[in-house]
């Protein structure tokens, strides 16, 4: 299944990236989720490409019912995004590479961070999949709606992390 989703952030893309990349704010949206972080690594500076892999426990409590039958009270979601160096917008691009432990679900694609002066557009082009026979493309079906909402959700974070 395919993922497209996009949101404006009123900060410049040199913000946002430095937001997405602190610690401060990962542990910060992992508790609006009502989760753990488990693990958060920055590879590289920020200044250049980096890569960035954030580890969380969430519950799943707001999981679709079709999925609820393969997970427990929670799931760990591994997030790995490898970000390009800056343009000279300070638009970035990078690959993203999603899993969920237990789950055979993944997602991939890219996502991008587009500067325009003081705002940003974060976009994300991804595909949902499952391994599951039969149900596999229902499953994935059933995760989308999720993903869009959890990047709403950060970029609704990211603003109000940077507007303190």
């Amino acid at each position: 299944m395919a993922l497209n989703a996009s949101t404006q952030i009123s900060h410049p893309a040199q913000q946002v990236i430095a937001t997405l990349s602190d610690r401060g704010f990962a542990e910060h949206l992992t508790k609006v989720a009502n989760g753990t972080l488990n693990e958060f690594t920055v590879d590289g500076d920020i200044a250049g490409a980096f890569t960035l892999t954030t580890v969380r426990a969430v519950p799943t409590d707001r999981v679709p019912d079709i999925a609820r039958k393969f997970v427990g009270a929670s799931i760990e979601i591994t997030q790995v995004e490898k970000w390009s160096a800056p343009d000279a917008s300070g638009s970035r691009s990078a690959t993203v590479q999603i899993t969920v432990g237990g789950v055979p679900v993944t997602v991939s694609g890219t996502e991008q961070l587009t500067g325009q002066g003081e705002v940003s557009e974060l976009a994300v082009d991804a595909k949902v999949s499952s391994t599951i026979p039969f149900i596999g493309g229902k499953l994935a079906s059933a995760a989308e709606p999720y993903i869009g909402k959890a990047l709403n959700l950060q970029a609704a974070q990211v603003n109000a992390w940077l507007s303190k």
